[in-house]
């Protein structure tokens, strides 16, 4: 029996890996990874093999998912003793946008705007923006909020952008920068204490520039803080913007929920894709009891998402650390803290990269 057996060990294909991942399912987008183009390499070496996976964002929410599938369809290969999965992300620009309208170097431009004031929509915009930038995306954050600019505050951001000259010798702007993102407000521009006095049309020409004539490339997301409500200049940006979609800011209380309606429909009379709606300031949690209470009432934006067809994306609890933060300058969203609920705006900016991918995958 001796004379017929042999220690060679079995031989590993590329040809087997891949026919392995053919078996491994893209869970939002459908398709297996092979015919999706996502296998970006194989390397096999003595019954260990590495593959490379392009994934639509680095914020994907299902990456331990789809390492997990891999794992277990590679290692039933006969002779594969170890699998390791290395993931990379393209993120694509939607179909549909004209390169004359599209932010030279930007793939997606995303609104994230409110009803009416005080929801937080701004702090939504700011800890989603640090969020994305922790996962490995490249973000710039730019304050449309012309009449009460925040983020240098929440962001901690003191300045005046610098003025350099692109290739062509136009003038650009550069942002400034902290927390990992780019940052660009009329904050930078004006001294804090000065009320910005400019009618439409001035705010609008401004915010242009703000878009084509600050150095943003290369950019995976631009975050746009919109000012609230569905007045003149919140429609002409949602008119003129190359938008990717439009994340929704609401409270629980019916009042803001009424507004979010109002909101929700100008975006989808300039046909701006609805991304989903958060909800701010959920709740309030005792930090002596542990104790959950509805300050501003309960199921608001739930009701609201069922009846308007849209996820609810994420639930963000009213927290002391929240506040902090965004006096000093520190996002909750890099805070320890419990009450800054950082994790909560990680799973938000997962969610909402991931909506993104499927909505560009639906229409392209």
């Amino acid at each position: 029996m001796g004379l017929f057996s042999s220690n060679q060990p079995v031989q590993v294909t590329e040809e087997q890996i891949l026919a392995a991942l053919r078996q491994v399912q893209e869970p939002e987008l459908g398709g297996d990874l092979v015919s999706r183009q996502m296998v970006k390499h194989i390397a096999i070496c003595d019954g260990i093999v590495r593959c490379t996976i392009e994934l639509t964002t680095p914020a994907c929410p299902l990456k331990d998912q789809i390492r997990n599938d891999i794992v277990a369809a590679v290692s039933a290969v006969p002779g594969v003793k170890e699998v390791n999965v290395d993931f990379t992300a393209n993120v694509r620009r939607p179909a549909g946008i004209p390169e004359q309208a599209a932010i030279p170097g930007v793939a997606n431009v995303l609104a994230v705007a409110a009803g009416k004031g005080g929801v937080g929509k701004s702090t939504v915009a700011a800890n989603l923006a640090v969020a994305l930038a922790q996962m490995g995306a490249q973000v710039g954050l730019l304050d449309a909020d012309v009449f009460g600019p925040s983020l240098p505050l929440m962001l901690g951001i003191h300045g005046q952008p610098a003025a350099v000259s692109d290739a062509n010798g136009q003038p650009m702007m550069l942002p400034l920068t902290n927390h990992g993102i780019k940052v660009m407000s009329v904050g930078f521009l004006i001294d804090e204490s000065q009320p910005v006095i400019w009618r439409g049309p001035m705010v609008s020409q401004l915010l242009r520039q703000f878009l084509y004539q600050v150095a943003w490339a290369p950019l995976d997301y631009l975050i746009i803080d919109m000012p609230p409500g569905t007045g003149d200049v919140a429609l002409t940006l949602a008119q003129s913007l190359p938008l990717t979609g439009a994340l929704i800011v609401t409270t629980p209380q019916q009042v803001a929920t009424i507004d979010v309606i109002k909101a929700m429909e100008m975006f989808r009379k300039v046909n701006v894709p609805l991304l989903g709606i958060v909800e701010n300031m959920a709740y309030f949690v005792a930090p002596d009891t542990g104790k959950r209470y509805n300050i501003f009432g309960s199921g608001g934006a739930e009701r609201l998402a069922r009846r308007l067809g849209v996820p609810l994306l994420g639930q963000i609890p009213l927290g002391m650390s929240v506040r902090e933060g965004g006096d000093t300058g520190q996002p909750a969203v890099i805070s320890d803290a419990p009450d800054a609920y950082a994790e909560l705006f990680r799973e938000l900016a997962r969610q909402v990269a991931a909506r993104i991918s499927v909505l560009q995958y639906a229409t392209g």
